[in-house]
């Protein structure tokens, strides 16, 4: 999907009033005008924390000095992505995973790696900035990702008290539940192990890849039915699998580690709309890697 000049317009007009789950109040900056690595600061000043020395936060490519044109967030500055940012005139991207292919993003073992030259190449012809928000939304109060997450389900409000992303539904079968949210989701696909008819309505939500230690963890719990991004098809699958098997009655759904985080990265466009009103910003749809053949 390609974005114009309008789109970043149309896409920048909800109001404060709008975000009353934010933790803090939000600062809005009064420059028109600020180069890249303002904005940064800027978005990082409005987290409530100081940032933690060793954080994987990092611009990535390009020049940071520059002047801002227009911010696009995403859940991965993936090529497609990239060529979305350089029509809508987009000069950086605020993105939630890495863009190297591995999470420090190291890149001297790819020095003379064709897909990574051309890509560097394809942002640095165009001035585009990536810079990297992964831990900082992830640990801003209430969880960026998750508050995303629970609106795009319409979930918000009923997480279960205590530590754990879990929610309190009414009863839905696990089928039913992985129907409600493809439809709300926009999947091309989805997986679920255990039994179809498995009465939900106790739900773990660990949208992403938290590893198998935190996946099961959360299926120890008082739980009917666990929701994760991906899974390692020989642990946390088979886990489940067996504990369905010895009528332990567990269920898991696998949305998709990019459609579980999107909604978080598009309610971070939302939110850096607010403290940047007068910075064009879009969301940039990166979606599921995989392909669904019928």
């Amino acid at each position: 999907m390609a974005y114009t000049r309008r789109d970043f317009l149309s896409t920048t007009g909800t109001s404060l009033a709008a975000l009353p789950f934010l933790g803090l109040p939000l600062q809005v900056i009064g420059k028109q005008e600020l180069t890249i690595q303002e904005a940064i600061d800027h978005i990082t000043s409005q987290l409530g924390f100081e940032l933690p020395e060793q954080t994987v936060d990092t611009v990535k490519s390009g020049d940071s000095s520059a002047v801002l044109t227009g911010i696009g967030t995403t859940f991965m500055a993936t090529v497609p992505v990239i060529r979305q940012a350089i029509e809508a005139k987009v000069n950086l991207i605020i993105t939630h995973e890495p863009t190297y292919y591995n999470h420090q993003d190291h890149t001297e073992w790819l020095a003379q790696d064709p897909v990574y030259q051309r890509k560097r190449a394809l942002l640095e012809d165009n001035g585009i900035v990536v810079w990297r928000f992964h831990d900082l939304w992830h640990r801003y109060d209430p969880d960026g990702i998750m508050t995303g997450f629970y609106r795009q389900l319409e979930w918000t409000g009923l997480r279960s008290s205590g530590e754990k992303e879990i929610v309190d539904l009414p009863t839905i079968t696990l089928g039913n539940l992985a129907k409600e949210l493809t439809a709300k989701l926009s999947l091309n696909r989805v997986f679920i192990i255990g039994d179809q008819d498995l009465p939900c309505s106790r739900v773990g939500c660990l949208p992403g890849a938290w590893g198998v230690y935190k996946q099961i963890e959360y299926l120890q719990e008082d739980i009917d039915v666990l929701l994760v991004g991906e899974v390692s098809e020989w642990e946390t699958a088979e886990y489940v699998r067996d504990a369905s098997a010895l009528g332990l009655r567990k269920g898991l759904i696998i949305l998709g580690h990019a459609d579980s985080e999107e909604p978080g990265m598009a309610f971070c466009r939302e939110w850096v709309s607010q403290i940047l009103p007068q910075v064009p910003c879009i969301h940039l749809i990166a979606g599921d890697s995989f392909q669904h053949i019928v």
